[in-house]
């Protein structure tokens, strides 16, 4: 059945132009989010070099035709961008950069504070060609304070920031150690509230005319995202400690072994715990003032947790899941990614994607989370080949500058795609 042609729905930040002098993963990332959402994202790299994370392989990203597209890492936070390979340290690159800036509506840099500047390519600077500019620094401690020059790391500052003494198995026991989180967590929210940031600065510009300067800081940000562990000081004075998988103020919210694997037991309320009791056979616990109320859990949680791992080792993994999500209990799976992508409900949401290279092959890919009812993120494009748009962008919006391209790849100031080894 065949209906009325339907009109291309526009993307929330279709009109957008974003000057991308960001590399690894945060400033990325945050890039990303805006391309996802339709902004046009132009990203300056480095001729014969590109982001630092081209080379961070294998495993590479290999097409439906079998060409290798370089290193997956790049290609987790830089789909739907262009390209444009550019040396900023030669004069005539940083030229180039700021006639880009100055057709740009934000620009996104994570250099070091005030590598910008002798490049003529940092706030102050661009600010006086367009005033109306949102500029986004990110960068590891912020443009204040006295480590405001040091170089900052996610590894570094989830350390630093606290995240480290809250994650890892409890001292005493076996395995004990500070530990950061499987993936670069501090650089994912360092790019999030960028993002955000950066849609606050620009929806102050369209009600102002005035541009602004975002000074994003990843300790800042792993601070901010202590959250409860953070108000729990603040409220007591006492520092929280490492508790492997258990909660500070709930309980059970933990992971059980059971006779055939893990499952989490995830119980946020009274309601839910003496349901679980009741398909764990034990309806006494919740009847019993020790546990009956959370507070009460918490304060006896070395009583409980024994009796819960006595009675969770006695059935198989899957029978708990079925059982528990009948009765309304949360309660699920430890899944490796396989799984995760295997899984039926993160495939009903559409979760992996395939996006589109520029010669018509399709890669792997992992979906945007955001679902607008209106203005849904934009089919996924791949990123993009080192320099595969430095003469289209260059020559679209730089037209009659007088730029003599052929003259700038000489000179080296310039370049496009290569065309030997992989799809960098």
């Amino acid at each position: 059945m065949t209906g009325a042609p339907t009109t291309p729905q526009r993307s929330a930040l279709s009109g957008l132009r974003i000057l991308d002098l960001t590399r690894i993963l945060a400033g990325p990332w945050a890039t990303q989010v805006l391309a996802d959402m339709g902004a046009e994202v132009i990203k300056i790299e480095r001729p014969g070099e590109g982001d630092d994370t081209r080379s961070w392989g294998p495993p590479n990203m290999i097409d439906d035709a079998g060409r290798d597209h370089g290193a997956a890492y790049f290609h987790a936070a830089n789909r739907g961008k262009k390209s444009v390979a550019v040396d900023i340290a030669h004069p005539d690159g940083q030229r180039l950069v700021r006639a880009l800036a100055a057709q740009a509506d934000v620009v996104v840099e994570n250099f070091k504070v005030g590598g910008l500047a002798k490049y003529g390519l940092d706030y102050a600077s661009l600010s006086t060609i367009k005033p109306d500019l949102v500029y986004c620094s990110i960068t590891g401690f912020g443009q204040t304070g006295p480590y405001a020059d040091q170089a900052g790391y996610d590894f570094l500052v989830q350390g630093m920031g606290g995240m480290m003494s809250v994650t890892g198995q409890a001292d005493g026991t076996p395995g004990a150690e500070p530990m950061k989180t499987g993936v670069a967590l501090t650089d994912l929210l360092t790019g999030l509230y960028a993002a955000i940031g950066i849609l606050a600065a620009l929806r102050h510009r369209d009600a102002t005319g005035q541009g602004q300067h975002i000074d994003m800081s990843l300790l800042d940000v792993q601070v901010a995202t202590l959250a409860n562990q953070a108000t729990n000081f603040l409220a007591t004075g006492i520092p929280p400690v490492r508790m492997g998988n258990a909660h500070p103020t709930i309980v059970p919210y933990q992971v059980f072994p059971t006779s055939d694997g893990h499952i989490i037991l995830a119980i946020g309320n009274d309601g839910q715990f003496a349901r679980f009791c009741d398909v764990a056979g034990a309806p006494e616990l919740a009847l019993d003032p020790r546990f009956a109320t959370n507070p009460g859990r918490v304060g006896n949680r070395d009583t409980l947790i024994p009796l819960l791992e006595r009675l969770l080792a006695g059935r198989r993994l899957d029978d708990w899941i079925a059982a528990l999500n009948t009765a309304k209990v949360p309660a699920g799976p430890i899944n490796d990614i396989g799984r995760v992508f295997a899984d039926p409900h993160v495939q009903a949401r559409g979760m992996r994607t395939a996006p589109r290279t520029p010669d018509g092959h399709h890669l792997a890919g992992v979906a945007s989370p955001l679902k607008l009812s209106q203005t849904p993120p934009i089919p996924p494009t791949a990123a993009p080949r080192l320099g595969s748009d430095t003469f289209a962008v260059l020559t679209g919006l730089l037209a009659g500058q007088g730029l003599d391209l052929d003259q700038l790849v000489l000179q080296g100031v310039i370049a496009g795609p290569a065309e030997d080894g992989p799809a960098q």
